[in-house]
């Protein structure tokens, strides 16, 4: 054997003794030693007390995922036992965190690199406080450096987090929250099929929409309870999670199941979360039920009506990583609002300078009762809790919705929603047909246009438009009411089951004020309607709840059915006292007009009803009535004068009246003969204007 022969094997074997005392040394060294190093130097890099207080050891280990001759170096497994996080000096107890035990892998090549990567961490018995200011401020961010003001060069990669027993407390101050989730491990894991079905075969969808749907492989291994408040509303519920949590792997999504109740408001959900460590997307089956949807505002800060008791089913899908803001898309939902249905898809965008609300509803049937609250009209509950206090608000003799919309809200974020509903019930034998509504609230600004549905055989289409950026804001609508048919809208007047006539209207009216009765106590604008070849009596005011109007019109006709040939209104408004240019019915026995006044700012009514007979037979038209009060408490009686008092002018067909020419185009443009009759009407009432006054003076243009 040769000496260099002889050195290489000398050699050889040195290098395996070394070898050898190096993993013997490493295995019998007591790793304790080192904590107190450990404790100052993590101390020192997250600015606040570490520390190991019970046994650390270490056990090598070969990685069984990992190719080619990296595979051969081993990774040290650490467990670390009684491991504490001091909270920062203004978080109120002592501790932010704490352990019973910490168990998990290092790449020992990517140290070298000062990088961090972690495979896979067990977390036994934790105990974590979680605080925010009202700054901002939060206990769980650290301030890394190396000691000398630098940030620390080191980088931490965790893969997975698995969980075990343990407690989470949540104290926000911005949020007004203080929660409590306790974690205990369930009996036995439940198969996440288990509880969410097999919804991707029906395209409801629970798997994970990063990564197209990708299998959910995890099974529900820990329960969760959670109670505390939310917002200052009480919160309890329970729920499961999985059991290992995959940071990075989007192809792993993490189930999740709760069912939690906030104040009124229930919420549940069933489906995964992906790429957690980035709150990368949330995919779930989502419920929301409660006694009002204006009762979500706080929680999720979208602006809602008032409504009755609702319930919603549908998919949520939540990209909470985009560029421009988190998306939330509501899809294929199915609910209820009191008794209402609507369906549809939401897309709600977290978006500058306001977030976003958009998407398509429909309805098969939406009952005007539980769409009042969006029109400022109080429901029953409101009716009913407001009679306690009418004394206090003096609003007993009131009828106008006082309402208020809430238009603080109204500039908290943006909407662009459009409504289609087949069926609307006012009354049951009312039904409107048809709706189509466009909804758009963009800085504060409200626009219903179009507002559009069938009613009565004919249409209306208004376009509205409010003003919540000012307080209080300002209100214009325009509507036009076209061909709506007497016949249905009297379906229980026998008599009017004859009639072949139509309602024909414009309305244009402005205002200012935050509910309804605000707004037309300041209301400006005109009302023009036309009825033609209709029936009026007794019974017909009875059945639409006027005994006013029963009172007047037996007055005027006694218990006899009366056929109107023509009835013409146009209504001017100022500051909210609605005046009559015009307001006359031509009927087969008399030509009655209107005159006086209605304030809708103080709801009181002072009419004059003049009556001129075309025949000898009625002999109760003596003396015009009148008709005073408040909307509420309405009167009515006969004139004490003389019938030479009232002069023969006002009675004289249209002498004083002169914008007749805008009520000629309400007229149905139809050549029947019924229709025909509002037209002579109207031209019997120009006729006047053309002849010379007694005095020589020329005709009024």
């Amino acid at each position: 054997m040769t000496r260099t022969k002889k050195l290489l094997i000398g050699l050889g074997a040195a290098i395996v003794v070394l070898a050898a005392a190096v993993v013997i040394a490493v295995a019998l060294f007591d790793w304790n030693s080192l904590r107190p190093t450990i404790n100052e130097k993590v101390s020192k890099a997250i600015g606040r007390p570490f520390a190991i207080n019970g046994d650390l050891t270490v056990q090598w280990r070969r990685p069984a995922d990992t190719p080619g001759w990296r595979g051969w170096v081993p990774w040290p497994y650490v467990t670390a036992n009684d491991v504490t996080v001091a909270n920062t000096d203004w978080g109120q107890p002592p501790r932010m965190a704490s352990l019973k035990r910490a168990e998990f892998t290092v790449s020992p090549l990517a140290l070298l690199k000062r990088y961090v990567v972690i495979r896979q961490i067990q977390l036994t018995g934790a105990d974590v406080h979680l605080e925010r200011l009202k700054d901002g401020r939060t206990n769980w961010e650290f301030a890394f450096d190396e000691g000398d003001g630098e940030p620390s060069p080191w980088l931490v990669d965790i893969d997975q987090i698995g969980f075990d027993q343990g407690n989470v407390s949540y104290r926000d101050e911005i949020l007004s929250a203080g929660l409590r989730v306790q974690i205990d491990p369930l009996g036995k894991p439940i198969p996440y099929a288990a509880i969410a079905g097999d919804q991707r075969a029906e395209g409801k969808g629970a798997a994970s929409v990063a990564n197209d749907g990708a299998q959910v492989q995890e099974d529900y291994a820990f329960g969760l309870k959670v109670e505390g408040s939310y917002k200052k509303q009480a919160v309890k519920g329970e729920g499961k999670i999985g059991g290992v949590l995959a940071l990075r792997d989007a192809t792993r999504p993490f189930p999740v199941q709760a069912d939690v109740s906030i104040g009124p408001t229930r919420i549940a959900g069933t489906g995964t979360l992906t790429d957690p460590a980035s709150l990368g997307a949330l995919d779930l089956r989502l419920e929301l039920s409660g006694k009002s949807m204006s009762d979500l505002y706080p929680l999720i800060g979208v602006t809602l009506p008032d409504t009755p008791a609702y319930a919603t089913d549908g998919h949520l899908v939540a990209l909470l990583q985009e560029p421009e803001g988190a998306v939330y898309h509501y899809r294929g939902f199915n609910g209820r609002v009191g008794r209402s249905d609507l369906h549809g898809d939401l897309t709600y965008r977290d978006s500058e300078p306001r977030p976003k609300l958009s998407g398509e509803l429909t309805s098969r049937q939406l009952r005007m009762v539980d769409l009042g609250p969006l029109i400022g009209v109080d429901t029953d509950d409101k009716k009913n809790a407001g009679k306690k206090d009418e004394g206090k608000k003096g609003r007993q003799d009131k009828v106008l919705p006082t309402q208020e919309f809430r238009t603080n809200r109204w500039r908290d974020m943006d909407a662009n929603v459009a409504l289609k509903a087949e069926r609307i019930i006012y009354d049951e034998k009312l039904p409107i047909t048809k709706m189509n509504v466009h909804f758009v609230l963009e800085n504060g600004h409200l626009t219903l246009d179009p507002l559009r549905f069938g009613f009565a055989g004919g249409t209306i289409d208004a376009n509205i438009k409010l003003n919540g950026a000012k307080t209080p804001m300002d209100g214009q609508a325009k509507v036009a009411i076209r061909g709506l048919r007497l016949k249905q809208l009297f379906p229980d007047v026998e008599a009017m089951q004859r009639a072949l006539g139509q309602l024909n209207g414009d309305i244009a009216l402005t205002g200012t004020g935050n509910s309804v009765a605000a707004l037309l106590g300041t209301g400006n604008g005109d009302t023009r309607l036309i009825v033609n070849d209709g029936v009026i009596s007794r019974g017909l005011m009875e059945i639409a709840g006027l005994n006013v109007g029963s009172y007047v019109v037996t007055k005027l006709f006694g218990d006899e059915e009366v056929k109107i040939n023509c009835a013409a209104a146009d209504l001017q408004m100022k500051q909210g006292v609605m005046t009559p240019r015009v307001f006359i019915f031509d009927t087969e026995n008399a030509i009655v007009q209107v005159h006086g006044d209605v304030n809708f700012k103080n709801e009181t009514l002072d009419l004059d009803i003049d009556p001129e007979s075309k025949g000898i037979r009625i002999f109760s038209l003596r003396s015009p009535l009148y008709v005073k009060g408040t909307f509420a408490d309405p009167d009515a009686g006969v004139q004490v004068l003389p019938l030479a008092a009232r002069g023969a002018g006002a009675v004289a067909l249209g002498v004083l009246l002169t914008p007749v020419a805008s009520l000629l185009a309400l007229v149905a443009p139809s050549s029947g003969e019924d229709d025909a009759k509002c037209g002579t009407l109207m031209k019997q009432m120009r006729e006047p204007e053309k002849k010379p006054s007694g005095k020589g003076e020329p005709a009024r243009k």
